[in-house]
């Protein structure tokens, strides 16, 4: 899940990027409009778009990082959290629900304030709207087909803000703002909602003004604009008619000229762009294993030791170093490992009968486990290493007091059997110790792949803590 939240995120960061860089200053506002509400949704959905010829232009084998063991000197088997007990608070979860909670008991308070509003004041019923009176304000906004008008308004400006009031309510923007509304009760964590909001309210000023000041000249539009003082309702999803911050960017684009139809080929801009997005969202599908519980600084760990056992492959692996240095930084963690050389395609990534886990029709089984059951597969191997594991051995090697990192990688041929048993240790009897516990490993129910029996590759995070002497 977060994962995906951070791709949503990164992709938003890019739409927007691109509106406030080619398509904000262009008078092209309904297609902007358009633009702000589309880009968020395909936000949310990119993520899930998978291109089976984009997966297949980069080929890989992938490793399966099983959860970390710890292992003390009682042979108490520590479970990362990705075994947490259910009765345990997931204190994210938590925290994710108290902000919804939070913010959608705000937008419920300015809603019923909006109601409120209806319904203590006056209202003038007009075939296409209804204006509700605000005694002794000097208010202005609109929300659906109510529009609110303060009283102190002198006459002679009521008809003008009216009239442009009157252009949000008959193109529905209160729904925009709205979309928005629901966005932030859902991301309430996510800043890019804000700044969407913030763009489409500017916006439906600029279609309003577009509208509003063809009843008079531009010029008598905008001082009218500036010379009075409007009260603001602080409620974010209403239309409203003055709001500081904006007068200068509206009166700027009222004196812009119209956009050259020939500027409206910006839009062409996304088309890069959301291939570059589905290429990537298709080949990070691939890299669906089993969660590391510990940072990303842990899984490059695991990805040096398992190189050391495929020296063939290093030429392969130097060449996709920024493939994998973008993945880090866009997920904050590591599942993958590209073994394949860059011309080989998914369909020919056996090799020596080793199938990538990633199109695997069924995964390894440990004895004892349902078939392709991988949680009962990694607390087997865990289960194991605390029995035979000699965790009284590691205090008597001179290594300091602490945590010690211990990683192997191993293969579970198409016949069950352990093979290529691979270990990096701080010190060598630790690995060897290690390296003999793998080898006591039971025969395993191999895995499957097109109704044959092939091989597949692990790889197992360590933590060995070393006593304080006394």
């Amino acid at each position: 899940m977060i994962n995906y939240i951070l791709q949503v995120i990164l992709f938003q960061v890019l739409f927007l990027a691109i509106y406030d860089f080619f398509l904000s200053k262009e008078t092209f506002f309904t297609k902007n409009r358009w633009y702000l509400l589309t880009t968020p949704i395909l936000s949310f959905v990119l993520p899930f778009i998978k291109i089976p010829t984009f997966q297949k232009a980069v080929p890989q084998e992938l490793i399966i990082y099983l959860p970390e063991i710890v292992l003390s000197p009682e042979k108490a088997i520590q479970k990362t959290a990705m075994y947490q007990s259910i009765n345990e608070v997931n204190y994210i979860n938590l925290f994710f629900y108290i902000g919804v909670a939070i913010f959608l008991i705000l937008f419920l308070v300015k809603f019923f304030k909006i109601i409120s509003l209806i319904r203590k004041n006056e209202i003038v019923k007009n075939p296409s709207y209804k204006l509700v009176l605000l005694p002794e304000e000097t208010k202005a906004f609109s929300f659906f087909n109510f529009i609110f008008l303060g009283q102190e308004i002198p006459v002679s400006q009521q008809q003008q803000i009216i009239a442009h009031e009157f252009v949000h309510s008959k193109q529905k923007h209160s729904f925009d703002l709205l979309f928005f509304e629901f966005l932030k009760i859902v991301m309430w964590f996510n800043p890019m909602i804000y700044f969407y909001q913030k763009r489409i309210t500017l916006l439906h000023e600029y279609i309003s003004d577009e509208v509003a000041a063809k009843s008079a000249t531009k010029e008598m539009y905008i001082n009218n604009l500036l010379s009075n003082f409007f009260q603001v309702e602080n409620i974010a999803f209403v239309n409203q008619f003055y709001k500081k911050t904006l007068i200068k960017k509206r009166i700027i684009m009222m004196k812009k000229t119209q956009s050259k139809k020939m500027n409206q080929l910006k839009y062409l801009v996304l088309i890069p762009v959301l291939a570059s997005m589905l290429f990537y969202t298709s080949c990070a599908s691939k890299a669906t294993v089993n969660r590391l519980t510990e940072s990303e600084k842990i899984a490059q760990e695991n990805l040096k030791n398992v190189a050391l056992e495929n020296q063939n492959l290093k030429d392969s692996i130097s060449k996709l170093n920024d493939e994998i240095a973008f993945n880090l930084k866009s997920n904050k963690f590591l599942k993958k490992k590209l073994y394949d050389k860059v011309d080989e395609r998914v369909k020919a990534e056996r090799d020596g009968n080793f199938v990538s886990f990633m199109i695997i029709d069924k995964a390894p089984t440990f004895p004892g486990c349902e078939s392709g059951d991988k949680k009962c597969f990694s607390k087997g191997v865990q289960k194991h290493f605390g029995k035979y594991f000699d965790a009284d051995m590691v205090n008597t090697l001179g290594l300091d007091a602490g945590r010690k990192r211990v990683f192997v990688g191993f293969k579970i041929d198409s016949e069950g059997n352990v093979v290529d048993i691979a270990a990096r240790a701080p010190h060598p009897k630790i690995k060897a110790e290690v390296i003999r516990v793998m080898k006591s490993l039971p025969k395993m129910i191999p895995g499957e792949q097109d109704g044959e029996k092939v091989g597949v590759k692990y790889s197992i995070p360590f933590a060995v803590i070393v006593e304080k002497k006394v």
